[in-house]
């Protein structure tokens, strides 16, 4: 599923237009992503949490050389499943 076809099951679930539909996720979209860089976790009961994880300075491998090098220090977006997800997804 692509975002066409999500704004097109959005606007069919909710009685809006594809437009409003597309807007609505692409304000949700655009929120959690500037929420997440400014530092701050967006949780989202029963679908899961996204938040900003900092990865530490690590030593690595060049592919091509071999060489050991120093991966630098970064921080990424992390999104963690909630429980009615993992339920849904991998039922026990």
């Amino acid at each position: 599923m692509n975002k066409e076809d999500l704004v097109r099951a959005i606007a069919a679930r909710t009685a809006q237009t594809k437009k409003d539909a597309d807007k609505i996720l692409s304000a949700t979209i655009e929120t959690i992503i500037e929420t997440v860089a400014e530092g701050d976790r967006v949780t989202l009961v029963g679908f899961g949490t996204f938040e900003p994880r900092d990865r530490k300075e690590r030593s690595g491998r060049n592919p091509q050389t071999g060489a050991i090098m120093t991966i630098p220090a970064t921080r990424i977006p992390y999104f963690s499943p909630g429980k009615l997800f993992k339920e849904k997804v991998a039922p026990e």
